[in-house]
């Protein structure tokens, strides 16, 4: 079975060059040659493992690059592009915690965002933790929650590419998230997905209720919304992609055909079938083979 070693940097540190690409080759068995997807940013090498634990050639592999600040990946050369993308929004397609962010307006930011830490590392249960984060919310305006998406969030670099070429090669791209469609609507609309999902924020008039309606969205409505769209869709596994940093994405990346760790939590990083840890949100075409001359959309 053929596979792809996929080598990918930071694309304002191109770190990559010829001589780093052959140590590779070398540590890389029955290896063919390599290909520049982003010449000094990304680029991939045909493997046949033969037999050989993937493990063992990822860590040799890993050792023959030395400490080069790039992200290196082993996956199956088949389906890699794919036609389904299920992404996470907090610290992953935005660069904030909504929920931080909207405990600021209420003075608690360093408190929430300790209990958020705890909570996407997995070492908190998932559910208490949000309701009571929730509840700290009560009477915070839906004026200031505007004004806080207009002046405080920020898109991932390669957010907006990432999604504009998946869609322009005919890929359905879901934003879902276990914060609030009080977010998740504007961030979609802005970086361009098909459609969104969260959680809905209770109101009292115009002001946040501090409550959460029923059923929250998790782990397991992010895995849901995964298996439903795929049957849908009529995709196969493994044409199916999710991305995400926390512990509340655990059970869509183990779902996807391609769960990926984005500058992810240990826990998180662990458990995907890649890890990105240097580049940004276009090193997710790169895994998929697309070239940068391939990219469609804004490139941030």
């Amino acid at each position: 079975m053929l596979y792809i070693a996929s080598l990918i940097c930071a694309p304002k540190q191109p770190v990559l060059d010829d001589r780093l690409l052959a140590r590779a080759t070398a540590a890389l068995p029955a290896a063919g040659l390599p290909e520049w997807l982003a010449r000094g940013i990304a680029a991939e090498i045909p493997f046949v493992p033969a037999g050989a634990d993937l493990g063992d050639v990822l860590a040799q592999a890993r050792a023959a690059l030395g400490d080069v600040a790039a992200d290196l990946n082993l996956l199956p050369a088949e389906d890699r592009r794919k036609k389904l993308l299920l992404a996470d929004m907090d610290s992953t397609m935005i660069e904030q915690e909504c929920i931080d962010e909207l405990a600021d307006l209420v003075g608690k930011k360093e408190y929430v965002a300790a209990i958020t830490e705890r909570s996407m590392r997995g070492e908190i249960a998932i559910e208490p933790a949000l309701i009571e984060r929730v509840a700290l919310m009560k009477g915070v305006k839906l004026s200031q929650i505007e004004q806080l998406i207009a002046e405080r969030l920020t898109l991932t670099p390669g957010a907006q590419t990432l999604v504009a070429t998946m869609r322009a090669h005919g890929a359905r791209t879901v934003l879902v998230s276990g914060g609030f469609t009080l977010f998740t609507g504007p961030i979609a609309e802005r970086i361009g997905f098909d459609e969104h999902r969260g959680n809905i924020l209770e109101l009292d008039g115009d002001r946040l209720a501090g409550t959460l309606a029923r059923p929250i969205l998790g782990r397991e409505g992010k895995r849901t919304a995964l298996t439903e769209l795929r049957s849908k869709l009529g995709l196969k596994d493994a044409e199916t992609l999710a991305i995400g940093d926390g512990a509340n994405d655990l059970d869509m990346i183990d779902e996807a055909g391609l769960g990926v760790a984005y500058h992810a939590k240990p826990v998180v990083a662990a458990a995907a079938d890649a890890r990105i840890e240097h580049g940004d949100l276009t090193a997710i075409l790169y895994l998929q083979g697309y070239r940068q001359d391939q990219f469609s959309g804004t490139r941030t």
